[in-house]
């Protein structure tokens, strides 16, 4: 090794931790895999937690005692949850053979005008009802995997419960299980992860809100036919940013160009629009200006990364472990980087070594 220059020995050996780190990651990876029914309900607890913290605050400052507040929390979004699931579940039942038919016709027209790309279009459009109905299905007849949902589920809200009523102690826990002199360091990632986290499920829930009421209200004054349907769609998929919204936007201009026509269509595609351009530039800015802003590509890429990894649940989990580590990171460039509080010879700042 002394033979070879300085740069290459830096280069081989950032190679070599790069190489332990993915090793150690993808290891990590099969782990969550093999351990899914355990490891899916605690990340879907962090979500809730996040997501329902502030309720849980504000009824501690009411004086209402940490076990039922969190109790009351628990049924409440137990409540709030199976309700939305409900209506969004029948809302898709009720207008989905419409929507598929309207896609078919679309498709048709399509066909009509690019050939075969609209031809596949058509077979895809066709098709996707007896898929979902096999799915459905298959779901219903397989014992194990419904038991198996229901499982996590209710581990999941339990583990909310937990997470809400003893949040006061993750701290020190942290603390205890932190090296020797990197416990103010570890306490402050976290936290700034966890905000992270708690600001994007709260934000992205509201904006999917309005995006859904938005939409459908638009789309009833269009007279679109399944536009309940459509808003509930709309709804889910903006829990996949920019991703669902292409999405669930693209499903509403063919409902409305194959029942309504193309000035219909037109139209709706301004509703679309209008309500992406009010969400990009008035609502993120608005709701999110507090949490951690990412890039559309990064968010583009974790999502694929996500659905490679573990398909649908790691594209819900995907934005929100990258909103973490971006939270990590930035507390880590606010402690360490030029003019930081950390940052070793500033005058009047003290070091890493020199820091209390």
């Amino acid at each position: 090794m002394q033979l070879l220059p300085e740069g290459a020995r830096r280069l081989a050996a950032w190679c070599v931790v790069i190489l332990l780190a993915a090793g150690v990651g993808w290891v990590g990876i099969l782990l969550c895999g093999e351990f899914r029914t355990a490891v899916v309900p605690v990340l879907l607890a962090l979500l809730g937690t996040a997501l329902l913290g502030p309720l849980y605050r504000r009824m501690l400052k009411m004086r209402v005692n940490q076990s039922p507040a969190a109790a009351l929390t628990c049924v409440a979004v137990a409540v709030v949850v199976g309700g939305a699931v409900y209506i969004v579940v029948a809302a898709l039942i009720h207008t989905g053979g419409q929507i598929v038919t309207s896609l078919r016709q679309a498709a048709r027209s399509v066909a009509e005008h690019f050939g075969a790309a609209g031809t596949s279009l058509d077979d895809l459009a066709a098709h996707s009802k007896d898929l979902l109905a096999k799915s459905g299905g298959t779901a219903a007849a397989n014992v194990s995997v419904v038991g198996e949902t229901l499982a996590m589920a209710v581990l999941a809200l339990l583990l909310v419960f937990f997470f809400l009523r003893d949040s006061d102690r993750v701290a020190g826990a942290l603390r205890t299980l932190a090296p020797r002199g990197t416990a103010d360091l570890v306490e402050a990632m976290a936290r700034r992860a966890f905000g992270a986290v708690e600001g994007f499920m709260r934000g992205t829930t509201l904006i999917a809100l309005i995006d859904a009421l938005c939409i459908t209200v638009g789309l009833l004054i269009l007279r679109v036919p399944g536009a309940v349907g459509l808003g509930a769609l709309v709804f889910v998929g903006a829990f996949l940013p920019y991703l669902g919204a292409f999405i669930s936007g693209a499903v509403a201009v063919l409902v409305a160009l194959a029942d309504r026509g193309f000035v219909i269509a037109l139209w709706a595609l301004g509703v679309v629009l209008a309500v992406q351009v009010l969400e990009g530039h008035v609502l993120q800015p608005m709701i999110q200006s507090r949490t951690v802003q990412m890039h559309p590509a990064v968010v583009l890429l974790a999502i694929t990364a996500g659905a490679s990894v573990a398909g649908i649940l790691g594209m819900l989990f995907a934005v929100p472990l990258t909103a973490a580590v971006f939270g990590v990171v930035h507390e880590l460039r606010a402690l360490y980087g030029p003019g930081g509080p950390e940052t070793p010879g500033v005058p009047g700042v003290p070091g890493p070594s020199e820091a209390p």
